[in-house]
């Protein structure tokens, strides 16, 4: 499927008070709470992160391989290409990547709950460098209206990716590791 992924992150410190709210708002799960890991593929000249690129395998409750193109935060919400689709095995997907000349370049984790409310998809994220709401939406103004429905301060806002935002936690703890596990911050 290819389509333009349009969203915003909130963080928050408990995401039981934000899924009780979902539920009094009538909220609809789509997916229970998932353990999800990531890989992030490049090739060894870093080719892709420099054109703020994304390709990315990803096991949750399904396999899938994504692109994503580059970030345009602008209008206030990070939108980018998205094409993303199935795959059957995680393993051979790999290996499939691997062949073409694509490397794991880092790994990342979360627990993931998804609900939809209206128009809007909404994330409950757990990770290793905190809790976050994701929501996507087909229009920033749809996201917005989504945000204060919920009770969401909007100028909280964060449009960086996980793995920028572990990249600022990383310098400033000056962590050795690369990959955001949740055992890399046992």
């Amino acid at each position: 499927m290819t389509h333009l992924e349009i969203e915003v992150k909130f963080p928050v410190q408990d995401l039981t008070i934000i899924e009780t709210r979902l539920l009094e708002m009538e909220a609809r799960l789509l997916r229970p709470r998932v353990h999800e890991v990531n890989l992030r593929f490049d090739t060894s000249l870093g080719d892709l992160r420099c054109q703020d690129q994304v390709l990315r395998l990803r096991q949750g409750d399904d396999i899938r391989l994504t692109f994503k193109g580059p970030t345009d935060a602008k209008s206030g919400v990070a939108e980018r290409e998205e094409i993303e689709f199935t795959v059957g095995d995680f393993d051979d997907a790999k290996r499939f990547l691997e062949a073409l000349g694509f490397q794991v370049v880092v790994i990342y984790e979360k627990y993931r709950t998804a609900y939809q409310l209206g128009n809007a998809e909404i994330l409950l994220d757990e990770t290793p460098i905190g809790n976050f709401i994701e929501i996507e939406a087909p229009s920033q103004e749809e996201i917005h209206a989504t945000a204060l429905q919920m009770g969401l301060d909007w100028d909280s806002r964060i449009t960086d990716s996980y793995l920028a935002l572990f990249e600022q936690v990383r310098k400033k703890l000056q962590f050795s590791f690369r990959d955001m596990t949740f055992e890399n911050f046992l």
